[in-house]
């Protein structure tokens, strides 16, 4: 029980540091409301929900790095529960002959026990991660490599600070109240439900009642100024995750898949922004994952640049932002101009144009931040207000732009995939009552080796007696790489023609033998009125097997052995993950899994329209990367159900010897069909 003087001076300090606190989150609040577009809420209760269960189950940290996420768990939990401890503190300091939660049976007991035993967790998994840090070989994962741009407090080791500071403040409020509760039960006796506590009460051994009372009593200040004293620093730190984690997820943007990019609306004549030159120009969830970012490094982990040795690292790209508004955080929150550009401030040139879009940063990330957006924003400033992109990607886009592929090659060739095959392929004029219609894709109309695939998929339909249909000449590039390069303007225009031509024909069900296709198809054409049922061809394939269409064969003495690569836009993008495998188990083919495959595969580097420019400089190839570990497996052939896939690791096997070979699982059913 505190005195009348301590109560009184316990409130004005508290009222201080909450003012000083709320301050930072107000400013934070007003820089977020800076950005573009909106928060989420609608759902609210539905998105709530989510969050909640995100955070509690932990589920999303337990993705990767299994022991130090368990440590993470006991210290969420154990800081959770401390706010109804801290509030039973209180209470009782300040209620006379007032015990926290008294009389309510079990409820009180598993509280003593669980506060008992999470502020041990707590304690300990703290101590661990600043072992982690600063000693254990594994604070390798908490750097950066040398050529990766840093903010310069960055640099000079700000972060490490901040979570220095961070760790021993949890140390000292933890570290005190738990002592606190020793020192009471050194002068109770033991207590059965506080069994940590009670071990370490004969530290207090042979201290006098007065004087037990007076530790308690420092105790408590010790334990609950902390809090004071490092309120007014909370919206700065790290530690601010605890609140803004949660409610990134509260109010990000629900997708149609995991890479949709919002479109930008060209009518508006009062817009003269495109895409995100600085800070502010960014949309309001991007400028929120910069509070939200706990500065783990899992995202570079997992980012083939960043592990092929390029520039980009997308943790740099959200610590960079946290402190460039650190820097003027007070400024920014007034309406003032960032002082910096993003571009070579948060990030490099080079590293904007290294992003594959796998989309792998997304996928990790504990608290939900999604840098890859933010870089497609700074393409889109790039391309459509800077005039400043890799000059390789002028000829894509001339090619988009003119000839309606980014091969540049004639309209009139597009079919000619098609030419030798001993059945007609059909067209939508020929065939208008179609059941299926096939979108080849500019890939498989125009190169040689993807072509190989079309010719397969069209052997299996018709061999399956499918009834399907092809555009032909009318067929145009999605525009996918004109979107993923920041050329929204081109890719907007290419989306509505496409969009006209597949509702005048209104297909039942489209198949693609490309993700990209299959991802812009399915997942944002609606943005342009484009609303279709489209499947991936190993999708199709697995059907008309399992509906008795398609008997295939083989002797399995004969089979090699096969390992498969998930494409980004198929598996991780989409979801798609069981279909090809489950095509490939019905050839009985033993298939041997890459280290890193499903959901959490690795990119071939085609993606974010790296196919069509020069890869930036790093250590090695994506592409020979993902080759290499597919070697590694000892498999003799590397399936694909992706063009692109197919030509970033035919370009790898002419640098690696030894490697598989490499066919699309439709050339794999193709070759076993039974007559």
């Amino acid at each position: 029980m505190l005195t009348p003087v301590e109560q009184m001076l316990f409130i004005l300090l508290a009222a201080l540091a909450v003012a000083s606190g709320l301050t930072g989150f107000a400013e934070m609040l007003r820089i977020i409301q800076r950005g573009e577009g909106k928060l989420h809420l609608e759902g609210l209760l539905r998105r709530a929900w989510n969050a909640l269960a995100i955070y509690l189950t932990q589920r999303t940290t337990l993705k990767t790095r299994r022991v130090t996420s368990l440590f993470h768990v006991a210290v969420a939990w154990g800081f959770t529960l401390y706010f109804l401890v801290n509030l039973g503190d209180v209470l009782e300091a300040f209620l006379p002959d007032y015990v926290f939660l008294e009389n309510t049976g079990l409820l009180v007991e598993l509280y003593r026990l669980a506060a008992d035993v999470l502020s041990v967790a707590v304690l300990v998994g703290v101590i661990y991660f600043i072992i982690r840090r600063w000693v254990l070989p594994a604070r390798r994962q908490l750097t950066f490599h040398a050529n990766v741009l840093l903010h310069p407090k960055v640099q000079a080791g700000a972060v490490g600070q901040d979570s220095l500071i961070v760790a021993v403040f949890i140390l000292i409020h933890v570290g005190a109240r738990f002592l606190g509760q020793s020192a009471r039960i050194a002068a109770s006796g033991p207590d059965l439900l506080q069994p940590f506590a009670t071990l370490f009460s004969p530290l207090f051994a042979g201290t006098t009642a007065d004087g037990l009372t007076l530790l308690i009593h420092g105790l408590w200040w010790v334990a609950l100024g902390a809090i004071l004293l490092f309120l007014p620093y909370f919206a700065q730190s790290k530690h601010a995750h605890l609140f803004m984690a949660p409610l990134n997820y509260l109010t990000r943007p629900e997708r149609t898949s995991l890479g949709e990019l919002e479109p930008i609306n060209f009518e508006d004549e009062d817009r003269e922004q495109f895409g995100a030159a600085r800070l502010e120009h960014l949309p309001k969830t991007q400028i929120f994952d910069a509070f939200a970012c706990i500065q783990c490094n899992r995202c570079q982990d997992v980012c083939p640049a960043y592990v092929t040795g390029k520039e980009l690292s997308p943790s740099a790209l959200e610590i960079n932002k946290r402190y460039l508004i650190r820097e003027q955080m007070t400024e920014l929150a007034g309406g003032a101009e960032s002082l910096h550009p993003l571009v070579g401030s948060v990030i490099s040139e080079s590293a904007v144009w290294a992003c594959t879009s796998c989309g792998a940063c997304i996928d990790i990330c504990p608290v939900g931040n999604e840098p890859m957006f933010d870089i497609f924003d700074i393409r889109r400033d790039q391309v459509l207000v800077q005039g400043a992109f890799p000059a390789a990607l002028q000829g894509a886009f001339n090619g988009m732009e003119r000839q309606g592929n980014p091969w540049q090659q004639a309209a009139g060739d597009r079919f000619r995939w098609a030419i030798g095959l001993d059945f007609p392929v059909p067209t939508v004029a020929e065939n208008p009552d179609f059941d299926v219609l096939y979108w080849v894709g500019c890939a498989a109309s125009y190169d040689p080796r993807a072509q190989l695939t079309a010719r397969a998929l069209v052997k299996i339909l018709h061999a399956a007696g499918v009834n399907f249909a092809v555009l032909g000449e009318q067929e145009r590039c999605t525009g996918d790489a004109a979107r993923r390069a920041g050329n929204e303007f081109l890719y907007s225009e290419m989306a509505a023609a496409n969009v006209e031509t597949l509702n005048a024909v209104q297909p039942p069900r489209i198949v693609v033998t490309c993700p990209h296709c299959y991802h812009n198809l399915a997942k944002e054409y609606h943005q342009f009125g484009g609303h279709y049922a489209v499947v991936h061809h190993t999708e199709l394939i697995g059907e008309l097997i399992q509906q008795g269409h398609l008997p295939v064969s083989a002797q399995p003495s004969q089979l090699p052995n096969v390992t498969f690569h998930d494409p980004c836009y198929l598996g991780r993008h989409n979801g798609i993950l069981y279909a090809p495998r489950t095509v490939l188990s019905r050839l009985e083919t033993p298939l041997v899994e890459m280290p890193r495959h499903g959901s959490s595969s690795f990119c071939c580097g085609a993606g974010g329209a790296q196919f069509w420019k020069e890869e930036e400089p790093g250590d090695q190839a994506v592409s020979v990367a993902r080759y290499e570990e597919a070697k590694s497996t000892g498999a003799e052939i590397l399936a694909v159900g992706c063009p692109f896939c197919m030509q970033m690791f035919q370009t790898a096997q002419s640098t690696v010897s030894g490697g598989p070979e490499i066919k699309d699982v439709a050339e794999l059913i193709a070759e076993r069909l039974v007559n």
